[in-house]
């Protein structure tokens, strides 16, 4: 009964066993041998986009901050939701690799999703004078922190609004995967197609043991991405480490196949949730492998004194404060330690009735 997070759970054997067969013989570090080669030639196909420059590092926090840090100047505000993973658990990883660009909130709904009269009310207070922070890049999360999915286009029509003041959009992918297999649309159509100029594309949270691919559709700010990944200390000596990961990934559209596996096994779960009448305690209507929940504190102290694992977000002495708790499932998350927990939350709820 682990629903922590999905980067909780086991690494894929076939991404493992990838891993290994890079790291054997010769070859030369720093990203120039040729499984980092083939890799980022792979991801270019699989966004069609053969002129993007591509990129490894080893955690989203990196892959995100980079990317932002060259999008982005140190005077300017990088636009995101209060729920943004940028925002509220990289430890201001923007702020440091920027060199001071502020971060600015654009008010979001209870799905946690960016709207366009947000996004343009909080343009409105930046720039013009001297004395005040630019508008900077945008930066949206592909299943947000309620688990909710933005569509192509709902993207293309943020995008649309960025572009026409001449600012850049990052897409943080950590749940790519789980996103795009939801939607049923295709890399290219969840990105550049709709305006989008750089995506960090996620591994570690889909099976992967470290590895996220930084991307950038327009490569002329590549070399500054390059010497930002250097300077920063995410340029890994034996870089196979992480296109070895890579390659194991993407063979044979594995990425995807994990991905739907965890969203369905999500599903699983929320419908349990609808069966026991505590569908109106989901925050949000989940979309892909979250589920976000309001609870009364005993309620969660008795699932996990029984053995359950996952994030309660908050404390409360009274045992009936409504607290939030979430559930991620992964690759690995099986029927029967979902049916499991549902068992233990049916007993729960059959002993406060009683």
């Amino acid at each position: 009964m682990f629903f922590a997070s999905d980067n909780a759970g086991p690494a894929h054997p076939a991404i493992l066993s990838a891993m290994t067969s890079s790291l054997g013989g010769y070859a030369l570090g720093y990203g120039a041998d040729e499984t980092t080669d083939a890799v980022e030639t792979r991801i270019r196909e699989i966004f069609e986009a053969p002129r993007a420059a591509v990129r490894l590092v080893s955690t989203g926090t990196a892959a995100n901050a980079l990317l932002l840090a060259t999008l982005a100047k140190p005077w300017e505000s990088i636009f995101c939701t209060p729920q943004a993973h940028v925002w509220e658990d990289e430890c201001n990883a923007v702020e440091a690799m920027t060199g001071g660009a502020s971060m600015a909130h654009v008010a979001a709904g209870p799905d946690a999703k960016m709207t366009p009269d947000a996004l343009m009310a909080a343009i409105a207070g930046r720039g013009g004078a001297v004395h005040r922070a630019q508008p900077g890049p945008v930066t949206l999360t592909s299943v947000t922190e309620r688990g909710t999915i933005y569509t192509p286009e709902e993207i293309a029509a943020l995008t649309d609004i960025a572009a026409t003041r001449g600012m850049k959009v990052h897409l943080d992918g950590a749940r790519f995967a789980n996103a795009l297999v939801a939607l049923g649309c295709t890399p290219a159509e969840m990105t550049w197609k709709a305006g989008v100029d750089a995506v960090s594309f996620g591994g570690t949270k889909n099976g992967c043991p470290a590895v996220e691919a930084c991307v950038l559709f327009d490569p002329d700010p590549d070399w500054e991405m390059q010497l930002r990944r250097k300077r920063g200390g995410h340029l890994l000596s034996r870089h196979r480490t992480l296109s070895g990961q890579m390659q194991g990934y993407l063979e044979g559209d594995l990425w995807l196949d994990l991905a739907r596996t965890a969203n369905t096994a999500a599903a699983r779960l929320a419908a349990g949730l609808r069966g026991l009448g505590l569908g109106d305690t989901v925050l949000a209507e989940p979309e892909a492998n979250m589920i976000f929940v309001s609870w009364p504190m005993r309620l969660h102290d008795r699932l996990t004194a029984a053995g359950a694992v996952y994030y309660v977000m908050g404390h409360s002495d009274d045992p009936e404060a409504p607290v939030t708790g979430r559930f991620v499932c992964d690759w690995a998350t099986t029927d029967e330690a979902i049916d499991s927990f549902l068992g233990h939350l049916r007993s729960a709820l059959e002993t406060k009735a009683a």
